[in-house]
């Protein structure tokens, strides 16, 4: 069976569509959802991802605004207007856009967060949530991922799947997910020994550490589903994933490409998450 390249781009405007019929559902009761965005510093990659955030927001007709605080904003400061925004009624999703500073620690900040209103889905309680198979509030590229799944109509339960990489933020997230949908799971590491033994080993192959090319044709299971969830920067500006495409295409039955595949998923699922704390479900 010839590889399918699944078009994550393609599968995100088409649930967005969805999503806009939310907006006009959740207006029809007088809710307006209303997702605001704390940016700390000038970092660029952040600058990026937050205009990607406004625009996504704008288009389906959620109510977005952006905080923007100098380099120099104290972690009280940051405390003290995640506080208001805790009390305010009409915003229903807040997102801190990390990475934040050196001297803000953000596990504070994310812990800071009302539960209700975490749209980055990070909070120790919606993570517990998660782990204890009662997910409510989803880290949004994990929930991506098993949406891909879904779209394609690939069926998890009984599948043996390899997560590669344990951020709370991808790898233990999506790891838990999966184990929720039936899968049998194994994460791996960088202490993990002989890698290709297990992702050869993996029907399901999830990779997410961060290092170009890491997995090769060689360690991917014929026909296996392979989602390619690294964002690597080369010299030459382009985007590059942790999965060499080339050699993986001649193996796997699915393939998420990068740029192209997860990535478009993660801010379509927080919106998602910011219609589902407005009440649409």
């Amino acid at each position: 069976m010839p590889c399918q390249v699944v078009n994550g781009k393609e599968i995100a405007l088409q649930y967005r569509t969805e999503l806009k019929h939310g907006v006009e559902v959740l207006g029809q009761r007088g809710i307006v959802p209303r997702l605001t965005v704390i940016l700390v510093g000038n970092d660029p990659a952040s600058q990026i991802y937050v205009g990607n955030k406004e625009r996504a927001c704008r288009e389906i007709g959620i109510a977005s605004e952006v905080l923007r605080f100098p380099e120099s904003f104290t972690e009280q400061e940051l405390l003290a207007v995640v506080a208001k925004l805790n009390k305010a009624a009409d915003v229903h999703g807040i997102l801190v856009q990390l990475p934040l500073p050196d001297h803000i620690r953000e596990e504070r900040i994310i812990q800071a967060i009302q539960p209700q209103k975490d749209v980055d889905g990070l909070h120790p309680e919606n993570i517990g949530n998660l782990l204890s198979g009662y997910p409510r509030l989803v880290p949004c590229t994990p929930l991506g991922c098993l949406h891909l799944l879904k779209k394609t109509g690939y069926q998890p339960a009984g599948k043996n799947a390899v997560v590669v990489g344990r951020s709370i933020l991808v790898g233990k997230s999506v790891a838990a997910l999966l184990l929720n949908a039936d899968a049998t799971v194994t994460v791996c590491h960088s202490q993990t020994k002989s890698l290709a033994e297990f992702t050869r080993q993996a029907d399901i192959l999830v990779v997410a550490v961060g290092r170009k090319g890491l997995i090769t044709g060689s360690m991917i299971k014929p026909g296996a589903f392979v989602m390619d969830v690294g964002m690597n920067r080369l010299p030459t500006g382009k985007l590059a994933g942790d999965v060499d495409f080339a050699s993986a295409s001649e193996v796997a039955g699915w393939l998420t490409p990068v740029p192209g595949g997860v990535g478009p998923m993660t801010i379509t699922m927080l919106l998602a998450n910011t219609l589902k704390v407005a009440g649409y479900e």
